[in-house]
């Protein structure tokens, strides 16, 4: 393979005959083969891991979602539809509404990738191999196919690459892409008809939508809150209705988006990045900190007749919409992220603050990770601009004593 590569490398080279695809050229050498370049200081370290392993190692952390993800999806609509809910036929009836949605996410942002490395004339950058499976995995199963080639354009483009790509971003670009899906379609991504997956085309069976509201939507809805003078009593309520047991929320056999209804599978995904050294896991615990602490002082106002969501335990927080997934793979970002040690904690616990806020202050909107996260995103830098100058004044302080 290295002589292949080597054979033709000169026709992707300047002045060869396909020059202009050099990024293309590139891309696939240093996927299939461990790149040889070194920088041109004195002092470097070569490693196997280089970018692209970095970010392959992101996806195997993501497979246990991907698959959880599809087989729930199939799971939920057979259950729907009162057909089998064995393994197979579920996996299949899943896989058949989730590939559709990550090969159009891999393919028109990948799309868009090629043509702004061909334009600059740069590498292709690795971190589109983790926007574009994570960008689906944010989406409700049924969602329109145009859409998630929509989102994720605007992702790429919009959250990326007007800021020069890889490593440039201010905004983890799947969750822009996620935002802007939310805010310009809300219809497709929001509400309680759009989570399980439904039959397609003419046939008779054919239908609109299926009514399965998160467990989220079930505590925070209006019905539901009047019904039960805490939101534990809601809860029970909600399982006696959905079967929206705690165990069943921990699993994933609820309704959702696809890669976000089951927090074992985002734990053993956790437990990848963070044995690997490529996840931190002080934003990780970090989060879980901040909404255990802000979920106690909001349980201190609840009461009847107030939002059911403040009564919502911590535990309860940590298995039902996004939190678990974007503290695992959202929060972790290294590039929107906190880079230090310290500002990663601050980062952490400051995204798990405001994510249960949003979810208990504002009733119209009962899951807050994917803003919260944005937020952070923003004051990211800022943190560790404080973090490093306090590190400098005490060594200053240390040197002058």
């Amino acid at each position: 393979m290295r002589e292949q590569l080597d054979k033709y490398r000169p026709l992707f080279e300047e002045g060869g005959r396909f020059a202009k695809f050099f990024p293309i050229f590139e891309a696939t050498e240093t996927f299939v083969l461990t790149s040889g370049a070194v920088t041109k200081g004195a002092a470097h370290i070569r490693d196997a891991l280089d970018t692209k392993r970095y970010m392959v190692m992101v996806i195997v952390a993501l497979l246990p979602t991907v698959f959880m993800g599809a087989w729930n999806a199939g799971y939920q609509h057979n259950l729907a539809f009162g057909e089998s809910t064995g393994f197979f036929s579920s996996m299949i009836v899943g896989l058949w509404y989730t590939l559709p949605i990550i090969i159009v996410s891999y393919t028109v942002g990948g799309i868009w990738e090629v043509l702004f490395a061909v334009v600059r004339k740069h590498e292709i950058n690795e971190g589109f191999l983790v926007t574009g499976l994570l960008f689906p995995l944010t989406l409700p199963p049924n969602i329109p196919l145009w859409q998630v080639a929509v989102g994720i354009s605007f992702g790429v483009v919009i959250g990326k690459e007007v800021f020069g790509g890889t490593g440039m971003n201010i905004f983890n670009p799947a969750l822009t892409a996620r935002a802007f899906v939310f805010f310009a379609f809300p219809a497709f991504i929001s509400g309680d008809q759009v989570w399980i997956a439904n039959y397609m085309g003419n046939s008779e069976q054919a239908v609109q939508g299926i009514s399965g509201a998160t467990p989220l939507l079930a505590v925070a809805s209006g019905d539901l809150g009047a019904k039960a003078t805490s939101v534990l009593a809601g809860i029970h309520q909600a399982h006696d209705l959905m079967n929206y047991s705690w165990w069943n929320c921990f699993i994933g056999f609820i309704p959702g988006s696809i890669g976000e209804t089951s927090t074992v599978a985002c734990l053993i995904g956790a437990a990848i990045l963070i044995s690997t050294g490529i996840g931190s896991w002080r934003t990780i615990v970090g989060c879980l900190v901040g909404m255990i602490a802000m979920s106690m002082v909001l349980n201190s106002f609840a009461g009847p007749g107030r939002n059911p969501m403040l009564s919502l335990p911590p535990y309860w927080h940590f298995v039902v919409g996004s939190f678990a997934f974007g503290s695992v793979y959202m929060a972790t970002d290294p590039v929107s992220g906190s880079v230090t040690d310290v500002g990663k904690w601050i980062y952490g616990i400051l995204i798990g603050i405001v994510c249960v806020l949003i979810r208990c202050v504002n009733p119209a909107y009962p899951e807050g990770m994917m803003l919260a996260i944005l937020l952070m995103n923003i004051f990211a830098t800022t943190i560790d601009h404080f973090v490093v100058q306090q590190n400098i004044r005490q060594r200053r302080l240390a040197h002058a004593g």
